[in-house]
């Protein structure tokens, strides 16, 4: 297919609209039956239970070409999972992951001209979304959804190479112990919303959440999960029930332990032992995984032995052999790869 002509090289994050989105509407028990379509306004009531209580789920995943020429999307079917836990955490009717799936192949076959050229570092972005839409006054579940997903092309994260993070860590609370931080609800980025704000106005790029019930542990940013090495090139990452899943995180620790041969941990990581690693990363769709070269918490220091230059060794392993998986330049496992004919 002829590519659309869009100057793919100083692509931003940003939204651009492209031809087609998918719409399912869910009334008296059920989902109909969903089609794509032009029109990328939403029409609801004033009242809908999406703009009074804050009923909505996303997720978010990229469409790639490959070196040989095919338009592949990765790992959609954990995307469907993770959507459906999230919309019944919220009392929300789940879209059937197989629907998803078929959802998101008709509509990027129908934007397929959007999907960046291979080489040009750009993708496809694509945002799936559950929201509630009748009008709700009293404090309860809507009883009408709207499953929409819509796509973008984006550019590369690292715009003029990569440049390592400087985080602090925050003093607000991302989750509560027992609430929403494992599901990705809208409300969730709503209250991460200040806090980045705050960071950025004191010069920080990030921020780094403890656990908020001691304070003691470390969580994730609001919007990606940490990754780190030990001196001895042990990966670990934080487990904790208040952590989003992220698809990104699961498939780099797959990728460390089968392509890389290394030796992996998921386990709660104190703080107290962030002085001692000797790589961080925060991973995540955007930008498979960004470098953290210094964190900083409250005026102390704790510098990456990898510096504020370049990626450390292993991180940049890491990174190339999943975006090697997800460009089809590396054997994908099975089943992490679905095509789009």
């Amino acid at each position: 297919m002829e590519k659309k002509n869009i100057d793919w090289g100083n692509l931003g994050f940003a939204y651009m609209p492209t031809e087609k989105r998918y719409v399912s509407n869910y009334k008296d028990g059920a989902w109909d039956d969903g089609c794509l379509t032009e029109d990328d306004k939403v029409v609801i009531s004033e009242c809908a239970g999406v703009l009074q209580y804050a009923q909505t789920v996303f997720e978010g995943m990229k469409a790639y070409t490959t070196e040989d020429g095919r338009t592949v999307v990765f790992r959609p079917d954990l995307n469907a999972k993770r959507l459906k836990d999230s919309a019944e955490r919220l009392e929300m009717p789940a879209f059937p992951e197989d629907r998803f799936l078929d959802a998101i192949r008709q509509l990027v076959k129908a934007n397929e001209a959007y999907v960046p050229p291979y080489g040009s570092g750009a993708s496809l972005y694509i945002r799936p979304y559950i929201f509630g839409t009748n009008p709700v006054i009293g404090v309860k579940p809507a009883d009408e959804y709207q499953f929409r997903a819509f796509t973008t092309p984006v550019g590369p994260y690292f715009k003029g190479g990569v440049k390592p993070l400087t985080i602090k860590v925050s003093d607000f609370d991302r989750a509560a112990p027992h609430g929403t931080g494992h599901i990705k609800a809208g409300l969730n980025y709503a209250m991460s919303l200040h806090a980045i704000v705050t960071a950025h106005e004191e010069g920080y790029d990030e921020n780094m959440y403890l656990d908020s019930a001691t304070r003691t542990y470390v969580e994730e940013t609001g919007g990606a999960n940490f990754l780190f090495i030990t001196k001895d090139n042990t990966v670990v990452t934080p487990k904790s029930n208040t952590i989003l899943p992220s698809i990104t995180r699961r498939s780099l620790i797959y990728v460390a332990e089968h392509y890389l041969g290394l030796k992996v941990e998921e386990r709660p990581v104190p703080f107290e032992e962030v002085k001692d690693m000797a790589e961080c990363g925060l991973c995540g769709t955007a930008a498979v995984i960004s470098p953290v070269g210094k964190i900083v918490d409250h005026g102390k220091e704790i510098c990456m032995p990898s510096g504020m230059t370049q990626m450390g060794p292993i991180t940049q392993k890491l990174y190339d052999t999943l975006t090697g998986i997800q460009m089809g330049r590396l054997e994908a496992p099975e089943g992490w790869i679905m095509e789009i004919k």
